[in-house]
């Protein structure tokens, strides 16, 4: 129903409506959503929040995609210009089978570049998640002008943070033979592995909305986006022989940074929080008593966190513009 016919709705009713005379208080901001070319890639992207407020960058990680954020992105749209793209390989992003796409994060990091480009985004702040984080870092690294802040929630720069879920994974890059990328497709890349993700270490496994984990499992079951899925799980050992690097960015470049972090995740666990302070000695460090996907069952908690932290390290509408 549209505000003018639910205001003649209610006038005809006889009830006033207060919001159409302050709208500004009940008013909530519009995630739109678009697609553009970048890099050969057709990515798809959610946006929200005025254009000329400084821009935050939301990046998701496996399996999910822009759709993990929908509970953040309006909570911050009020004072920033919120962008969120899906990665290649990921959500709704199309590639098209002429690009011969080689799916490594090298690549994905390449594209996102491009992405920022089309959109003639210069400086952001940086909320990665899960492999969000290699790639965005990948970003930083190359470009640390353009970095204002980092928000990194379950996303991993440190050896000391891969858990022990892992296992199969490491097992995969030491022998990368089709008996062992057989394992992961059967146990990994179904309903039940995606379930498990999203609620494992959550206290009330009913708070997690199942949309979330059987919207990436219908994406996954995609033709041809198993493969891609398991090519990235060969290519994850690339992120960790770069973590020296990502360290060196940090202690050079020593970003105001915020980890705020699901404490009970299997994947990434807390000690990969902890070890970002080893190299930005003021890096805020936040645990929440949930699993990997924090922002399912605490998206009030980590925006609050995240505002209070960005506001505090300059990064405001009153600062700063996010497009060129």
């Amino acid at each position: 129903m549209s505000q003018a016919r639910s205001t003649q709705t209610a006038k005809s009713s006889g009830l006033a409506l207060e919001t159409t005379q302050r709208p500004s208080e009940f008013s909530v901001p519009i995630t739109s959503v678009h697609r553009v070319e970048a890099d050969g890639v057709r990515v798809f992207y959610r946006a929200a929040g005025d254009p000329s407020s400084p821009v935050v960058l939301l990046l998701h990680g496996f399996p999910t995609s822009s759709f993990m954020f929908r509970e953040l992105i309006p909570r911050l749209a009020d004072d920033y210009r919120v962008i969120v793209p899906d990665l290649p390989g990921f959500g709704f992003t199309e590639v098209p089978a002429e690009r011969e796409y080689i799916y490594s994060f090298d690549r994905l990091a390449a594209t996102l570049n491009a992405f920022l480009q089309a959109l003639k985004i210069r400086r952001f702040a940086l909320y990665v998640f899960d492999y969000g984080a290699p790639t965005g870092f990948r970003l930083a690294m190359a470009h640390p002008d353009r970095v204002t802040a980092i928000v990194s929630q379950n996303g991993n720069a440190y050896e000391e943070g891969l858990g022990d879920a892992w296992g199969p994974i490491r097992k995969y890059w030491a022998e990368p033979t089709s008996e062992n990328r057989e394992v992961l497709r059967q146990n990994i890349l179904t309903l039940e592995g995606t379930r498990w993700q999203y609620t494992h270490g959550v206290g009330d496994v009913e708070s997690v909305p199942p949309e979330s984990y059987t919207l990436d499992t219908a994406l996954l079951e995609r033709p041809g986006n198993k493969d891609i899925q398991l090519d990235l799980f060969l290519d994850y050992a690339s992120n960790v022989k770069l973590y020296p690097a990502f360290q060196d960015y940090f202690r050079k470049a020593k970003p105001p940074l915020l980890a705020i972090w699901g404490k009970n995740d299997p994947f990434f666990v807390p000690a990969g929080a902890e070890a970002f302070r080893r190299d930005i000695p003021n890096a805020r460090v936040e645990f929440l008593d949930t699993g990997h996907f924090a922002i399912e069952t605490h998206f009030v908690e980590i925006a609050a966190v995240m505002k209070e932290f960005l506001a505090a390290n300059g990064v405001s509408p009153r600062t700063e513009s996010g497009a060129s």
